[in-house]
């Protein structure tokens, strides 16, 4: 990375899983530096969505370097992932034609339910650590419901909705950073992971209206639906990665839809 700014700059791990992330600091002014982060990051910092991105640049070896404005600020609480802004950036986001399009350009093709189940079968074979009848029984009842939870809506979903990558800004803007794993699918896909992990139950109305729609029996289907589905490829992820606590608590969440899954 010095070699790309200049020997003024100081730059130093900015922290997350990749070890992509870089703090930049010259005097007064901070940058965060990532390699190879999502190409569209232009288009959302357009939008206000993520911090402003400042430059990019392309190395010989073909890596991509960005340069976003280092925010001054803090990573919502749990608690906070159910207040209404949270809802109306999402709903921002989901409703944006121009990252849709943008999305799509770049040769994206949505996630079908059905290709999603077709890869969490390839992902629990070979698996002897698993429960199996556990697994067995989930993945019957997404091929059951397979029909219901279609749908023409496609989106462009963040995919990895946890609190740490909600950020408030000193001026009290709201970000969504880390769009790595960002794909094309139902919008269903994100609300599953957001309202299951931090909106009670009793509150999804309210926080589905805020974000602009109805909860509708069908809607309620394809929410379970994705949950079921994420939960299930991240207990298989985190075992194959010899990361058993992670992979328990994932379990623990797939169990929570014990009574749909084992009907």
């Amino acid at each position: 990375m010095e070699h790309v700014l200049g020997s003024e700059w100081s730059i130093s791990p900015a922290g997350g899983t990749t070890g992509e992330a870089f703090l930049a600091e010259k005097q007064n002014e901070k940058l965060f530096l990532k390699r190879n982060s999502s190409p569209f990051l232009a288009v959302l910092s357009a939008e206000g969505i993520v911090p402003k991105l400042v430059w990019t640049k392309r190395l010989e070896n073909g890596d991509v370097i960005t340069a976003q404005k280092w925010l001054e600020g803090r990573v919502l609480s749990k608690n906070e992932m159910k207040e209404q802004k949270v809802a109306k950036l999402l709903s921002k986001i989901h409703h944006s034609s121009e990252i849709l399009h943008l999305f799509m350009r770049m040769g994206k093709k949505p996630l079908e339910p059905a290709n999603l189940l077709v890869r969490l079968i390839n992902q629990y074979r070979g698996n002897q650590r698993v429960d199996q009848a556990l697994i067995a029984h989930a993945l019957e009842f997404l091929h059951k419901h397979l029909e219901q939870v279609k749908t023409p809506e496609r989106v462009v979903c963040h995919s990895d909705l946890n609190h740490e990558n909600w950020l408030q800004g000193e001026d009290d803007h709201l970000y969504l950073i880390d769009w790595d794993q960002a794909v094309i699918a139902d919008p269903a896909l994100d609300l599953s992971l957001l309202l299951y992990q931090y909106v009670p139950r009793e509150q999804w109305d309210e926080w589905l209206e805020q974000y602009g729609v109805t909860l509708t029996h069908n809607l309620h289907m394809r929410i379970q639906w994705y949950m079921i589905a994420l939960s299930l490829s991240y207990y298989i992820w985190y075992l194959e990665q010899d990361h058993d606590e992670y992979a328990m608590k994932w379990k623990e969440r797939l169990m929570e839809h014990k009574m749909a899954i084992y009907s």
